[in-house]
């Protein structure tokens, strides 16, 4: 074999290396995607096993979201001060013990700290995934396909997620939804360091905004608390509004600092990208929309029409496919063609249609004609809208700025549906409360809470398909 030969060899070698090493990555996206739903469907059985509270069990939820959200920046500038490969492997450490530790959860309150913990692993997964892809692939096709697999495995994660949790839990018990996660971590650890570029020595040595990501993380926890526990205290409570005020104090602190800091989490300069912004806020009711759908139908099937985990799973299955399908075939021809804000607005009025035909599914509903179609039509206009809002957002952003862009959508993404969920569960559990103690059954009672958080969700989804047809500009994909 001649030199050039060898040359051409090694070249390929090189390449193979770097698109497993794209897998790799992948499957740590994929674990935390999964995480985020794979709960929905087990909540049943962590209710009446643990001994959770109505008002305690969205918790579950909202911990890992929680975290998940207040960590995703400190994440990618943790990943700049030590490098994000090791940041990567502390962040996959880190969600697998953590997964390992809500599975052997005995008490809510030790699952609720465990679930915490996952989301700040899985933040720094996420974030620090991104860096290493854009070390692993240069500006170009081959980055431009590598993206498409982290949005791809990010998108389908949730759907997994749902099916995966039914099967564990109807055929073993749910401490295996987080147990599963423990073999699949190591493995991708082991692996990681083996085929991970390593860090440079170079690596900048920016300073970590710790401040701002306890700041904002501690404000969003506060304002979660205060709204989950005004069911029992009321809204007018000295802790309730004490927990309200001193939430705003700090969101207000946490912008001093951003506006001060070296290397701020959030660069206030960013929002002056009006797409952006407009993003950022419209993607907020969305995504409570669609966590609050995920959340309130699920406990909906396993707890009024006492469904096992698996029928839940598969009751999503449709919704789930047809969501996939539109994703990665039709939406980026829509918004080539019709832009970014028609398909947005289209694809929220047709979810807010859906969640108010889930809102009139009544206790002894039948699946086909009262529960199918509204999932569907959610899944349909969800995955209408997901596109555009991303296409909006990071086609106003260069190579210097769109870590940050994703950065700042994907937290008001996930901090919009842990405000949302929460309250929406809250008020859910207010007006079964209210049934029970009039003498109602709890099947009637549960069902009608349920209904009354669908319908709120229904109207986050028509205000976000409102402010989105008058604040988006439009934005198309260019044609390949």
């Amino acid at each position: 074999m001649n030199t050039s030969e060898l040359s051409v060899a090694g070249i390929g070698a090189e390449e193979s290396r770097r698109w497993w090493a794209l897998v790799l990555l992948c499957m740590g996206v994929l674990m935390v995607a999964i995480n985020t739903t794979v709960v929905s469907v087990a909540l049943g059985s962590i209710r009446l096993d643990l001994g959770f509270s109505d008002a305690s069990l969205v918790w579950i939820v909202n911990a890992h979201l929680a975290t998940f959200g207040g960590f995703l920046l400190l994440g990618a500038r943790l990943g700049d001060l030590y490098g994000p490969r090791k940041t990567f492997l502390v962040g996959i450490a880190t969600f697998t013990l953590a997964a390992l530790a809500c599975g052997l959860s005995t008490s809510p309150a030790l699952l609720i700290a465990s679930r915490a913990v996952q989301g700040a692993g899985g933040a720094v997964i996420s974030a620090t995934a991104l860096a290493q892809i854009a070390t692993l692939f240069e500006d170009g096709p081959k980055r431009t396909k590598a993206l498409g697999a982290y949005i791809f495995v990010s998108a389908s994660g949730g759907s997994i997620g749902l099916l995966l949790g039914g099967v564990l839990t109807s055929t073993l018990t749910w401490p295996w939804i987080f147990f599963a996660n423990v073999p699949v971590g190591l493995c991708v650890y082991v692996l990681c360091i083996a085929l991970l570029p390593a860090d440079t020595a170079h690596t900048p040595r920016k300073r970590a905004d710790v401040p701002g990501a306890l700041t904002v993380t501690a404000a969003l926890i506060l304002a979660l608390y205060a709204i989950a526990n005004s069911q029992e205290l009321g809204w007018d409570s000295v802790q309730t509004l004490a927990s309200l005020l001193v939430a705003a104090l700090m969101l207000v602190a946490f912008l001093l600092i951003e506006a001060r800091a070296h290397a701020p989490l959030v660069p206030l300069s960013v929002f002056r990208e009006r797409n952006l912004a407009v993003a950022s806020l419209i993607g907020v009711p969305l995504a409570a929309a669609v966590l609050a759908w995920r959340y309130i139908s699920a406990l909906y099937l396993q707890l009024v029409l006492q469904l096992d985990p698996l029928q839940v799973a598969l009751a999503f299955l449709p919704a789930n496919v047809l969501s996939a399908v539109i994703s990665l075939a039709v939406c980026p021809r829509m918004v080539t063609r019709f832009g970014t804000r028609r398909p947005f607005a289209a694809g929220m009025v047709i979810a807010s249609i859906g969640l108010a035909l889930l809102g009139q599914a009544p206790v002894n509903a039948d699946m086909t004609l009262n529960v199918v179609p509204g999932m569907l039509l959610v899944g349909l206009g969800t995955s209408m809208a997901y596109n555009p809002l991303y296409v909006s957002a990071m086609n106003c952003a260069d190579s210097r700025t769109s870590g940050i862009a994703s950065g700042i959508l994907n937290t008001s993404l996930s901090m919009g549906g842990v405000v949302g969920l929460s309250a929406l569960a809250t008020l859910a559990a207010a007006r079964t409360g209210q049934l029970l103690e009039s003498g109602a059954l709890l099947q009637p009672a549960l069902s009608s809470g349920y209904q009354l958080a669908l319908y709120g969700s229904a109207i986050l989804a028509t205000l976000a398909a409102v402010a989105g047809a008058i604040l988006m500009r439009e934005e198309r994909l260019e044609v390949s």
